[in-house]
């Protein structure tokens, strides 16, 4: 698969940095997260689906570290930095061994099938 993404290239000199350090301690704080970490979710608060991974993995007591940056109205823009670094458009993200597996549907189905289980 290849992610469609503009070619920097096509994207001015005069802004190149501003896009690649745009909120760029953010996305650093994920990837020392998932560096750290088997299992992160990136959350924020008052979205019912990153309350919902964190009750299925408390309940199967599977570890994870969990990271919430604001809520709708809070913080979006910083957000926006990790949806365009991942390409993932929605909360949680979940991020299992290094590799980003989706939201909390995804995740539910990896720990239905026990791919991601306590312990591991």
């Amino acid at each position: 698969m290849t992610r469609h993404v503009l070619p920097e290239a096509r994207i001015h000199p005069n802004i190149r940095e501003k896009i690649a350090t745009s909120h760029r301690d953010l996305v650093e704080e994920v990837e020392a997260a998932i560096a750290s970490n088997d299992l992160v979710v990136v959350g924020m608060a008052q979205n019912p689906f990153p309350r919902k991974a964190r009750k299925l993995l408390a309940e199967r007591k599977i570890a994870h570290q969990y990271l919430e940056y604001g809520s709708y109205l809070n913080q979006w823009r910083r957000r926006n930095a990790l949806k365009m670094w991942t390409g993932w458009p929605t909360f949680p993200m979940v991020f299992w061994k290094g590799t980003l597996i989706g939201g909390f549907a995804e995740l539910e189905a990896l720990v239905g099938s026990g791919e991601i289980r306590g312990g591991s």
